[in-house]
């Protein structure tokens, strides 16, 4: 539902949580690496063992700059870590060290193409562990849980929206934008289904000039087609309460996949339910005006940036430049593709046309094909030097390379897929296509321009695809006068 089809006004912000891609934990050294077995990568500090300390990791503190500044923010030289407090099993020491009245990162902003998002916020956290629910299954739940603290102390950034979003679409392009520019930063995987990536929606609904309603919170929802379903499904729920007069209880709700509901969780807490105050075992966070300046001369080109330079450059025109930088891993291969030498445009547009189309046929990423930038720059590379045509890398060539990644060369020569480009001998059948449709050449005569086409087909017909689409037309603009 877009924003113009709601009877009531939705106001959306949004705490992305994007954990960083760092190889150890945010105060231990254990490991990051996701798969584990459960509890294999902890030591006493994550899993908050009375008398340990942390030890603050640099790498996060750096990445945490690069998408601060990649978003805008200012970055504040003299930030802080805090005792959040609260209880759930898988919070080992009780309280989770974070951020709070002095963030690393204030006041950003991020584009979604119909409208700018304040940011507010960027901090620094430690993740909780998580509970593995087992036993017989209800609908909400399960007989027990176990803990698993190997995610305890990874560490995340949450970065929070102004309540800017008015609705589904909107919500769902500004966290695909934030992943896309995570992605290019190389800060976090962005893969939400290991929960590398999930958002809090908070949501309140208003009827114009009523002010703000009150806000329900959803917790970690970890895909796009979740997120956009959640929000319709809360707008329902709100709105059906407002309809009937009833009130909106300030609340935080879990989003079910299978039924596409949001269930109430617990109350709403509000900051000073947390009890915050400085962390004692760690000292404030103090950076160098000089040392912010080099992590920002030291940044990527990101996807904005990016896409502007293929315009520019390259001469893709705007949507097939956006395709193709819309997706990182596609980025980088269309860059090593160009490293060949080969056409910019041409690389192009097969990314976006037959590769892409392959891809969503069978439901694949680019990285999980068999087709390297080497592979297809050799290819365009032949179609350039009239070795084969385009229909017959079309029809015959590009799906095996995806599917197999054999040499181009010797699919062709297995296959006899070379062009003809013996002239004397397309020429030959030329004539005999002329021959054989006096009907069509006497309709061309006649100023029937189109027929040239039928002509065309009927040599390409006859040669199986495999003669040289240049000499046939050269051959027809002399034969069919």
């Amino acid at each position: 539902m877009t924003a113009t089809q709601q009877k009531y006004q939705i106001v959306i912000g949004l705490e992305v949580h994007a954990q960083l891609k760092t190889a150890s934990k945010l105060f231990c050294k254990c490991s990051t690496k996701f798969g584990a077995a459960p509890n294999a990568n902890t030591c006493p500090v994550c899993m908050g063992y009375p008398g340990v300390l942390p030890t603050l990791n640099k790498q996060a503190v750096e990445y945490a700059i690069k998408a601060g500044l990649a978003l805008g923010c200012e970055i504040d030289l003299h930030s802080k870590f805090d005792r959040k407090q609260y209880f759930y099993p898988d919070l080992p020491k009780g309280y989770q060290i974070s951020q709070y009245d002095k963030p690393i990162c204030n006041h950003g902003i991020l584009n979604i193409g119909t409208k700018d998002v304040r940011i507010l916020r960027i901090h620094m956290e430690e993740d909780a562990g998580k509970l593995v629910h087992a036993g017989a299954e209800r609908l909400h739940g399960s007989d027990y849980s176990l803990a698993d603290l190997n995610r305890a102390s990874t560490p995340l950034i949450e970065i929070v929206s102004m309540p800017d979003i008015s609705c589904a679409e909107e919500a769902v392009a500004y966290v695909k934008e934030l992943r896309k520019i995570l992605l290019y930063l190389d800060v976090c995987d962005g893969n939400m289904q290991e929960g590398s990536m999930r958002c809090d929606i908070n949501i309140s609904l208003n009827l114009a000039g009523q002010g703000l309603g009150t806000r329900a919170e959803i917790k970690n929802v970890n895909s796009f087609r979740s997120i956009s379903r959640a929000i319709e499904y809360e707008y329902k729920r709100q709105s059906e309460l407002l309809d009937k007069g009833e009130k909106i209880v300030q609340e935080t709700r879990l989003f079910e996949e299978t039924s596409g509901k949001t269930f109430s969780m617990r109350s709403k807490e509000d900051a000073h339910d947390y009890r915050y105050f400085p962390e004692p075992d760690l000292l404030p966070l103090i950076l160098e005006a000089k040392h912010i300046e080099e992590v920002k001369a030291s940044l990527p080109e990101l996807p904005v940036q990016k896409k502007n330079r293929y315009v520019l450059e390259f001469k893709l025109n705007e949507e097939a430049a956006l395709a193709i930088t819309d997706d990182f891993a596609t980025a980088m291969f269309y860059e090593k593709v160009l490293n060949s030498g080969v056409n910019a445009t041409k690389a192009a547009n097969w990314l976006i046309g037959p590769i892409a189309g392959y891809l969503n046929e069978n439901k694949l990423e680019l990285s999980e094909t068999k087709l390297s930038p080497k592979l297809l720059a050799q290819m365009i590379s032949l179609i350039e030097s009239g070795i084969i045509s385009d229909n017959i890398a079309k029809n015959d060539i590009i799906n095996e390379l995806l599917a197999t990644g054999i040499d181009v060369q010797k699919l062709i020569d297995e296959k006899g897929l070379a062009q003809i480009t013996d002239t004397g001998a397309i020429e030959k059948i030329v004539k005999d296509v002329i021959a054989n449709n006096q009907k069509q050449l006497e309709q061309y005569r006649s100023g029937n321009p189109k027929i040239r086409g039928f002509f065309v087909g009927q040599v390409m017909k006859a040669t199986e695809g495999k003669a040289s689409p240049a000499i046939i037309n050269d051959l027809l603009d002399r034969l069919l006068v």
